[in-house]
């Protein structure tokens, strides 16, 4: 599959229209509002775009593990599973600079493609410069309305960002929405944990934009949605949660 047989199949997908694909991605959005949190418009930077995969994400990452490597190491466990060679439909939400997408897109065999979404034009713009593959397709659009139809894709991912977007269990929610039968849900997210709720510690952090999640806020939403085989591993600060949509929606 070519990169314009996939964005082919992509558009005829969407339940948006396309207001604009000259960037190299298919824009569905207005332009970017502005009133959002410091942890978001930092995301719309271009700077921080530019240095967010090589630079800030593996200090981030590792911050979680408090300085150790659990973190990364179920992390690099996780993408191995979601990269796994076939012919899948996976997408991955607010994907900023393509740095999973690209890797998930590697294997894809067949009809299969990943989706790149995210709000952000600073983050797309390096995700299809650093992060193009000949079945990545990067769409500037929504989370909380995820614009593809139900039971779209195989599998369906939210690494490192969930703790900075508004409504995020809204997020949650269209996640499960466009998950196929018996496809599968992976996040990575903050948790909260002793460190994390010390006097002080969560409003603070709230000023900035980042979210700490309760230990059963991501797996109940989850099941409430009715998703099973939900697993959930705690490393550090973060959260690896995977669940499996019933085979019969």
């Amino acid at each position: 599959m070519t990169d314009a047989d996939a964005r082919a199949a992509v558009r005829d997908l969407l339940t948006v229209p396309v207001r604009d694909e000259s960037a190299g991605y298919l824009d569905l959005l207005e332009p970017e509002r502005s009133g959002r949190s410091p942890s978001q418009r930092l995301m719309e930077n271009p700077v921080f775009a530019a240095v967010y995969e090589r630079a800030w994400r593996p200090v981030f990452t590792r911050l979680f593990s408090l300085g150790g490597t659990s973190t990364l190491v179920a992390g690099e466990r996780l993408t191995e599973r979601l990269a796994r060679r076939g012919d899948r439909r996976i997408l991955d939400v607010a994907c900023g600079p393509g740095n999973y997408t690209d890797r998930f897109a590697r294997d894809l065999t067949g009809d299969g493609f990943c989706v790149g979404l995210d709000f952000s034009t600073p983050m797309l713009a390096r995700a299809v410069v650093d992060n193009a593959a000949p079945r990545a397709v990067y769409v500037r659009g929504d989370a909380h309305h995820i614009p593809f139809p139900d039971g779209t894709f195989d599998s369906v991912c939210c690494l490192a960002a969930l703790y900075l977007i508004g409504d995020p269990l809204t997020v949650v929610d269209e996640m499960v929405r466009v998950v196929a039968p018996g496809g599968e849900i992976a996040i990575f997210t903050s948790v909260q944990t002793t460190l994390s709720s010390l006097p002080g510690a969560r409003p603070a952090l709230g000023l900035s934009g980042f979210r700490i999640f309760g230990r059963d806020e991501i797996t109940g939403r989850l099941s409430a949605a009715g998703m099973r085989d939900i697993r959930q591993q705690i490393t550090g600060q973060g959260q690896y949660v995977i669940a499996t949509a019933p085979d019969v929606p």
